[in-house]
């Protein structure tokens, strides 16, 4: 049986995992208008896997005997104003969901739930995992996305990024 603090928590973490793929269909809308179809692949398929993290714990959650709840998704409310305020944006949300992630295996450390602790390390993998490519994206732009050439390079070499389910749905 799940630890109730634990259990809040995770259950918590689902809808900032849904608030997750939201802010990043508000990216890839934003880019889809500035004409970066690219970079709009790149953030529909980040909203894709963020909605299979929050699946992920769902899963979780439910084989646990937990009665999961729901919760309202706020609307996105960072303003896009330059080509690089995604970008931005992203390395900062995926530091925060990192924290999130961290606080929900420090509770579950607490009460000795190691179960919930070998579930949590592939989220925490995923988490240095999100942190580069937000990173590596951010310096990517910062380094080459002034120029129209190289931006439209860029922009191309994101087009080729495709959709792959999270392992997490297919863990036993």
């Amino acid at each position: 049986m799940l630890d109730q603090k634990v259990a809040d928590l995770l259950n918590e973490q689902i809808n900032k995992e849904m608030y997750s793929a939201y802010l990043y269909l508000d990216f890839a809308n934003f880019y889809t208008h500035k004409g970066l179809n690219g970079y709009a692949n790149w953030y529909n398929i980040q909203a894709k896997e963020e909605m299979d993290h929050a699946m992920g714990i769902l899963q979780y959650l439910q084989d646990n005997d937990y009665a999961v709840t729901l919760s309202a998704i706020d609307k996105p409310a960072k303003e896009l104003n330059h080509l690089d305020d995604p970008l931005k944006y992203g390395l900062e949300h995926e530091q925060y969901v990192t924290s999130l992630i961290h606080t929900i295996y420090d509770a579950a450390y607490e009460v000795r739930d190691y179960r919930t602790m070998k579930f949590l390390d592939w989220y925490v993998s995923e988490q240095g995992e999100e942190e580069k490519n937000a990173t590596d994206l951010l310096t990517q732009f910062e380094l080459f996305g002034h120029d129209p050439k190289s931006l439209y390079s860029l922009n191309n070499e994101l087009t080729q990024r495709t959709y792959t389910q999270a392992s997490i749905l297919n863990a036993d």
